[in-house]
């Protein structure tokens, strides 16, 4: 046999968490179809992977790149941190199905969700299709890596109630058939799932709550019955149990209706998103110990975690940082990066900004949720947790690192401190701020999700929050900090893997991929492990319309291949776009 391509030398973590071996891979058609620890055949191409670990292609179950999709045939930042399947649709939010009249609805909604450029998606997305078989159809086409997708919640309930979706009146019983209906259609053309949203931290860019966030038990539990005889199909929900609004009983009344949300769908796979908020920094506890409950009544739960801290990119150029609601700087907001930089050094106008203080940025007609006033209003304190990332990213830092500390050596005002640091780099420096997971000032509790029996490694948001995070980078955080730097509580190498691999893939029903394994998918990474690391985030304006977005490269990716093609070739693009659509049940490959 003469291969596609051969994989030589490596040193394989097959993704079921089993010891490695150095072994060779041969590839024919896009599949693995050798495993052998010697291979002496030709070959169209040869990868020498000596000294390098040789993983199955990771598998992100949480993204959004639902609109991006539609344009962009790289699926950039994804695809550079070894992610060859992603699944998008996720929290509840995309662009199908849905009528002409509601384009800017859906648009209006992505912008403030996942803070994705509203310019961007109007000139970026193509908009050639209503149903959503019609959007699986628009979106089939090459992309370096392959990926999957759910239907959603909220353009559903716009799709089925109209303006009655976004004034949050309950669904009547035919609405329900009809999402019923809708829901089982995307299914049976092979979408993997269906997610919905119950965060009041998501607002749309008008300021309005998302269609599906007050939907009640009847609604969910009667979509999720759409998944009932299916061979295939998950359920996801985002939701933080009505947190914001100080409600004594929402967490156990939402965690009900959650239960009840999954066990609707006849034993599918469900997941929630877990992470630990500093205003109710014991909740992922209870969170755990309700999903046990839960299994222990047969009900199938899952819980998506990430490994390190959820965060905001805080810059000039970004989306948010402290100053935004401040009387002087509201007046050269409008300006170029450098025309605010050039006045914000003059000392005059330094002084007059730091002598006011911050105006209400959240409210109606944004999309910023009233904890960002909270957190302005307290600025010296959540200065603890803020920290200069540095070239060589370390997203788990001391308190001594913090800008707060920073400050306190310098004799300054930890506001005067964050206005230094943002004029830094002629404007393009960031801050990093953990919101979720840091409460501590350790990953002590990310330690705990992410080994819990029930987790899964999600949350990654790939293709969102653009201007604010760049989160896509777990992949290769979890294999360089959890899996080799860290000095304790470090998780072993192959256990890592198979948490981005076999895990992740076993629970959407991908069979076909996340092993190395003779008949698997030929989706494959290459890589120098030792060296493997992470750059510092940096925004860059390649989005339609000239939108920015934040990027964060990273080296040690000797190959990235998909289905049978390298896609990366030492952590550059190589232009391949082997990817598809991927579809279950009877639409499978």
């Amino acid at each position: 046999m003469t291969y596609d391509l051969i994989v030589q030398g490596g040193t394989l973590y097959d993704g079921n968490g089993a010891a490695p071996y150095r072994a060779d891979i041969g590839i024919k058609n896009g599949i693995i179809t050798t495993i052998e620890t010697s291979i002496d055949a030709a070959a169209h191409k040869l990868i020498d992977a000596k000294g390098m670990i040789v993983t199955p292609g990771f598998v992100d179950i949480h993204t959004h790149y639902d609109g991006q999709v539609s344009w962009d045939a790289n699926l950039q930042p994804s695809v550079n941190h070894g992610v060859t399947t992603a699944v998008m649709g996720s929290c509840g939010v995309g662009f199908a199905p849905v009528r002409k009249a509601d384009h800017a609805k859906l648009v209006r909604l992505m912008e403030g969700v996942e803070d994705i450029p509203g310019t961007a998606l109007t000139e970026g997305l193509t908009w050639n299709w209503e149903s959503f078989p019609d959007y699986m159809n628009a979106i089939d086409f090459p992309h370096t890596i392959d990926f999957a997708a759910q239907i959603v919640h909220d353009p559903l309930r716009v799709y089925v109630m109209g303006d009655r979706a976004v004034y949050n009146e309950p669904a009547t019983d035919a609405d329900i058939a009809a999402m019923q209906k809708l829901t089982r259609e995307a299914l049976e053309a092979g979408a993997v799932g269906f997610s919905t949203g119950r965060s009041d931290v998501h607002r749309s860019a008008d300021g309005q709550w998302t269609p599906s966030s007050e939907a009640g038990k009847q609604e969910l539990a009667g979509i999720a019955e759409a998944l009932k005889g299916l061979d295939h199909g998950v359920l996801q929900a985002v939701n933080d149990f009505d947190l914001e609004r100080g409600d004594p009983e929402a967490f156990d009344r939402e965690f009900d209706l959650l239960e009840a949300f999954a066990s609707a769908a006849g034993g599918k796979p469900f997941s929630l998103s877990l992470m630990q908020r500093d205003f109710a920094p014991k909740q992922w506890q209870k969170i755990i110990a309700r999903a046990e409950k839960a299994t222990d009544k047969g009900i199938n739960m899952r819980l998506q975690v990430a490994p390190r801290g959820i965060g905001v990119i805080l810059g000039l150029q970004c989306t948010f940082h402290p100053f935004i609601g401040f009387p002087s700087y509201k007046k050269i907001a409008h300006l170029s990066l450098t025309e605010r930089v050039n006045i914000m050094k003059d000392a005059t106008f330094k002084a007059r900004l730091l002598s006011e203080t911050s105006e209400k940025v959240a409210g109606d007609g944004t999309p910023i949720p009233p904890l960002a006033d909270l957190l302005l209003a307290q600025i010296a304190f959540v200065s603890c947790k803020m920290f200069k990332l540095g070239e060589n990213p370390d997203y788990e830092q001391p308190i001594e690192h913090s800008i707060y500390k920073m400050a306190e050596r310098e004799g300054i005002s930890p506001l005067e401190k964050i206005y230094d640091i943002l004029l830094e780099k002629d404007g393009r420096e960031f801050i990093y701020f953990p919101i979720y997971n840091y409460t501590n000032m350790n990953y002590d509790a990310v330690s705990e999700m992410m080994q819990h029996p029930l987790s899964l490694m999600g949350l990654t948001d790939g293709g969102a929050h653009v201007g604010t995070i760049c989160d896509a980078s777990f992949p290769t955080y979890l294999l360089s900090y959890w899996a080799r730097d860290r000095k304790t509580g470090e998780i072993p190498l192959a256990r890592a893997v198979q948490m981005l691999t076999a895990d992740v893939a076993d629970y959407i029903g991908f069979h076909d991929r996340g092993r190395l394994e003779v008949g698997k998918k030929a989706n494959i990474n290459v890589i120098d492990h030792a060296a493997l690391r992470l750059y510092a985030p940096r925004m860059v304006q390649d989005l339609p319309a000239g939108g920015q977005r934040l990027l964060q490269d990273a080296k040690g990716y000797r190959a990235v291949i998909v289905n049978g093609t390298p896609v990366i070739e030492n952590d550059m693009l190589t232009g391949a776009l082997p990817g598809r659509l991927v579809r279950l049940g009877k639409h499978a490959a």
